[in-house]
């Protein structure tokens, strides 16, 4: 026997749907689409009450897990540019922690982390900054910081192990497999609340960056891929309403097993 939830605004009113946010049951008219997902009447109002012009330092504040991946990322890209001349006989920095396979062969795992906080140039870091600063601060505000940070884990680990796996012996670095997997996770909650995802802003940033990766030479496939399919898995795992105990527990439970997978799928390819 099936039960179906009613509105909580319509006791007469069954339906599948629920808030984003708060994770009660509503129907289509008591529910407004929101950047991730669907926000029910309370919520829409409680939001408007709270609302104050938005500024760079408010949005990081409130989303720490967000601005820290951010700082590293800047301070990791300084660090890079002030040791353009490496030490005869020694790697540069890049060289030190970029995605290359046969290191990963020889031990150095350590670089299925750290290349995800390299860029090569001022429009690779620029573009995966402002993608992470809008769609990782919102996902961060909306899941909370664990949940996103695992999801960012989980995407970055996926977007190497698919590098890894397509492309094993060329230098790759970048945080676009954790971006890819963010924006695919924001894709998946939105399609789950009933939002036309190729109509959102959300589907066609999507789109054009998945013919960007295609269209153009010098873009890791397999790390983008791999950060998509990473993301949306966990984003797929983690039921409604996604704040509670039970939520955070699986999104971090499925994280957790992408991320271990992708570890022991990039080493064992790395080997090969």
């Amino acid at each position: 026997m099936w039960i179906v939830a009613t509105c909580t605004y319509h006791a007469d009113r069954e339906t599948g749907r629920s808030c984003t946010r708060c994770g009660r049951p509503a129907c289509s008219d008591c529910l407004r689409d929101a950047p991730v997902g669907s926000h029910c009447r309370d919520c829409i109002r409680e939001g408007a009450r709270s609302i104050r012009r938005p500024t760079f330092r408010r949005t990081l504040v409130r989303t720490p897990v967000t601005a820290a991946l951010i700082a590293v990322n800047l301070a990791v890209f300084l660090a890079v540019e002030a040791q353009r001349a490496p030490t005869p006989g020694r790697l540069d920095l890049l060289g030190r922690l970029a995605l290359f396979g046969p290191a990963v062969a020889e031990g150095e795992w350590y670089r299925l982390v750290t290349s995800g906080f390299l860029h090569f140039g001022l429009m690779h870091i620029g573009f995966n900054m402002l993608a992470l600063y809008r769609l990782g601060g919102l996902f961060e505000s909306t899941f909370g910081r664990l949940p996103y940070l695992g999801l960012f884990t989980a995407s970055l680990l996926a977007g190497s192990f698919g590098a890894i796996l397509l492309s094993p012996d060329a230098i790759t670095g970048g945080a676009s497999g954790a971006v890819f997997g963010i924006i695919a996770a924001v894709a998946v909650v939105q399609r789950r609340n009933g939002v036309a995802v190729l109509q959102s802003d959300v589907g066609g940033l999507l789109v054009i960056n998945l013919l960007l990766t295609f269209l153009f030479p010098g873009i890791s496939i397999g790390g983008h891929l791999g950060g998509l399919l990473g993301g949306a898995a966990v984003a797929a795992a983690t039921p409604h309403p996604p704040l509670s105990s039970t939520g955070v527990m699986s999104s971090l439970g499925v994280a957790s097993a992408i991320s271990v997978a992708a570890v022991v799928g990039a080493v064992l390819r790395a080997g090969m």
